[in-house]
Order: C-alpha cells, then sequence, then structure tokens
C-alpha cells in the first residue's frame, strides 16, 4: 500500500504532461491555415482543358484553396448538370448557357471569339452569297459553335437549306465556323482561309448585324479582331465579331469563405496565366463584371468584389465628423453670446450703480431741500428704469439687480425720501 501511493503523484504528473502535450498539438494545428480542395469539371474543348489544368498546378502551393480535376471530360451542359449533382465544385462554362438556379457566377476567366473562316475564292460580299450551297463546319450540334453560329444566320434571314452542314471532313468545308479563343497560329491549318467579318468597325454601334446580335442576346458583345492577327491572308483587314466570356461558376451552396479565397488566388496568379495564355488573362481585372453571365453571382465573389466598400461608419463618418464640429461650433457660438449678453446686462446695471453713488455723493449737509428733492427724483427715476429694463428683459432678477434696489433704498433714505416710521418699518 505503502509503494503504490509512493506511484500515485508519478502517475498524475505523467497525465497531465500528456494532456499539455495533446492541448499543444491541437492548438498548433488550429493554427494552421485551413486549406480547401474544390472539385473543377474537366472541359472537353483543348483550351479550356489546358487553362484548368494550369489553374490546378499553380493553385498547388497555394495556402488557402486548391483544385483538383475530376476525371472525365465534359461539355457545358454536363459540367452544369454535375455542379447541381455536387460531382463537382466548379466549372469553366461558357456565359451562353442557359440559366440553372444552382449554378452561381464566380468570375468571367477570358472571351471565346466566333470565327468565320471561309475560302477566298467565295463571294463574302454578304453571308447570303458566301453560305449559298456551301459546306460548312460548324462542330457537332448543340456545340457553343453551333449554337452561335445558328443565331448569327438567324439573324441574317439565311435559311439551313441554303447550306450543308459536315461533320467529319473539316478539309473539305467551304466555311469553318469556330468558336474559340484568339490565339496565334490557329486558322494556320486552313491555308487559303480568310475571316468574315459581320460589320466593319465604324458600324458597331449604329444598328449593324452584330448590335441586333448583341441587343437580343446580353451575354454578347462585340469584337475586333486586328488585322494580321492570324496572317495578312487570313486577317488582311480588321474582322468584327461576336464574343462570349467563358466563366468560372460554382455551385450555389459552395462555401462563401472558399470562393472568395479562390478569387483572390486566381487574381494573384493573373501574370503567371498571362504569361502562359497571352492575350486571354491580360484584361482580368479585381473589379471584374459579371453583368453578362446568366448565373446568380456567388456569395463569395460579390464579397470579393466588396472588399473595399466601406463600412456605415466610414461611409459616414466624414459627415458625422462635419455635423459634429458645426455642433460644438454651435455650443460654443451660443455660450460666448450669452457671455457676451450676461457681460451687457452687467454692464447695465454697473451704470446704475454709478449714477446712484455719483446722486449719493453729490448731497451733503449744505444742499438746500430743493437739491435734495431733486436727488430723490433722480434716484427713484434711475429705479423706474431700472424695473423697466428688467421687464423688457434687458436686465436680470439676480444678486446685481437686489444689490442696486439696496443701494438706490439706502441713498433714499439717507436722502429722506422716507419718513422716520417708515425707515424703521423697513429696517
Amino acid at each position: 500500500m505503502r509503494h503504490r501511493t509512493r506511484r500515485l503523484p508519478a502517475r498524475r504528473a505523467f497525465a497531465a504532461t500528456a494532456a499539455t502535450a495533446i492541448a499543444c498539438l491541437v492548438s498548433l494545428s488550429a493554427c494552421e491555415p485551413h486549406r480547401d480542395t474544390l472539385r473543377l469539371a474537366t472541359p472537353n474543348l483543348p483550351i479550356d482543358r489546358d487553362i484548368a489544368e494550369d489553374i490546378v498546378g499553380l493553385l498547388e502551393d497555394s495556402e488557402l484553396v486548391r483544385v483538383s480535376l475530376v476525371p472525365g471530360e465534359v461539355t457545358d451542359e454536363d459540367a452544369m448538370r454535375a455542379l447541381d449533382e455536387g460531382a463537382a465544385d466548379i466549372a469553366i462554362v461558357s456565359d451562353s448557357a442557359p440559366f440553372d438556379p444552382g449554378v452561381t457566377a464566380v468570375m468571367p476567366l477570358y472571351p471565346t471569339v466566333l470565327h468565320i473562316a471561309y475560302r477566298a475564292d467565295r463571294d463574302a460580299s454578304n453571308p447570303g452569297t458566301l453560305l449559298h450551297g456551301a459546306r460548312v463546319f460548324a462542330d457537332a450540334e448543340g456545340s457553343p459553335s453551333r449554337r452561335m453560329f445558328e443565331r448569327v444566320i438567324e439573324r441574317a434571314g439565311i435559311d439551313e437549306n441554303d447550306f450543308v452542314y459536315v461533320t467529319d471532313a473539316i478539309s473539305d468545308a467551304d466555311v469553318i465556323v469556330l468558336f474559340t479563343p484568339v490565339t496565334a497560329g490557329k486558322l494556320d491549318q486552313f491555308p487559303g482561309f480568310r475571316l468574315l467579318s459581320l460589320a466593319s468597325p465604324d458600324d458597331v454601334g449604329h444598328g449593324s448585324l452584330v448590335d441586333a446580335a448583341t441587343l437580343l442576346n446580353p451575354h454578347l458583345r462585340p469584337f475586333v479582331i486586328p488585322a494580321g492577327t492570324y496572317g495578312n491572308e487570313a486577317t488582311p483587314g480588321p474582322v468584327v465579331t461576336l464574343a462570349v466570356d467563358k466563366s468560372l461558376v460554382a455551385r450555389h451552396d459552395l462555401d462563401e469563405t472558399s470562393v472568395y479565397h479562390l478569387v483572390n488566388e486566381l487574381l494573384r496568379l493573373r501574370p503567371a496565366l498571362a504569361s502562359k495564355h497571352p492575350g486571354l488573362f491580360s484584361k482580368l481585372s479585381e473589379e471584374f463584371d459579371t453583368g453578362r453571365s446568366p448565373f446568380v453571382l456567388h456569395a463569395g465573389a460579390q464579397a470579393f468584389l466588396q472588399r473595399d466598400v466601406p463600412t456605415f461608419y466610414e461611409r459616414y463618418s466624414g459627415v458625422a465628423e462635419v455635423i459634429l464640429s458645426i455642433l460644438l461650433a454651435g455650443i460654443s457660438a451660443t455660450i460666448a453670446g450669452v457671455r457676451v449678453f450676461r457681460v451687457r446686462r452687467k454692464n447695465r446695471i454697473d451704470a446704475f450703480y454709478s449714477r446712484t453713488l455719483e446722486i449719493r455723493n453729490s448731497i451733503d449737509a449744505t444742499s438746500s431741500a430743493a437739491e435734495r428733492s431733486e436727488a430723490i427724483a433722480s434716484v427713484r427715476e434711475l429705479q423706474n428704469r431700472a424695473f423697466d429694463l428688467l421687464v423688457n428683459e434687458r436686465l436680470a432678477a439676480d444678486e446685481s439687480f437686489r444689490i442696486f434696489i439696496t443701494l438706490s433704498d439706502d441713498v433714499l433714505r439717507q436722502l429722506g425720501a422716507y419718513a422716520p416710521d417708515a425707515t424703521a418699518s423697513s429696517a
């Protein structure tokens, strides 16, 4: 029993040490930044897939958020379905996609531009003559390229029976429609082709075909491919076409903080993305606009956009300071005015003091009865004037006024204005 009693304190000390060590480990782990892993749906288009892989690689060393690709390449529709079903957290889709309440906008990434290339020997004076009897490659039905091309010919009033779609032998096509980012060398594999301009740059904003397309489809915007972008043969002059942004979207219930960190990290890595894809990410800005997106803005993205918005106190602190300064100035002016008013009242009663003393000092034992009567009348006149000023609030009924009345009554007694019995009763 004695041996066991000796070991009990040692066991307690060991337990306390172990508990302290565990608490330290827990506190250290809590201090480490939490890093979320977001699942990105793998795009099926090569350029989108390359950008998605670059995003995954660049975020690998981020301390706040990282991204992993979901196995299997998917279209925009399949990517949105994966977000709705919870199989993915984020995706890169076109703003031309239909509205989905389960999908929210995070930020625009880069523009995809409609390229309509045609053989240089065809009549391209207008879209009707260009497509008449032509073999057109516009990717598969339902693809972004096909949807965009269908909208253009609908606005131009062209019947689909005037041309034939080809889906396999792209080299046999007379017209090739590609909806892709502007990338140098993109048309090198199509020698003898030239890009079709839907209007002249001067016509944009003056009721052109491009204006009609953007008016009825707010997610579209005019885009000018500068002359020589794809060489002098394909782009001998500026080409006016249509563009739609590729945006990063997320499922609506994704954590707000995770989206905030994702936007912040992508903007931090903008130089690296721009170096890998020149021309695509050069205009990516912290003040991005999701007004053309068909999706509701995610709360995390909204929090990022409003990160520098002043709080209520910050917004109105300047106004409050001005109001407070005016209030303090008003109070100070009021106090100063009251003091001046009191000084003026005091100066008035002092004048009565002085005049009363002058009258008293002007009468002595040698003064006649008429002089005394005149002095008494002057003192009474001073009292009457003092009471008039009191009634008109030009004198205050304070101790100074009472002193004057007492002083003037004393002078009247000295001058014999009161009878001895009145004097006694007054005393």
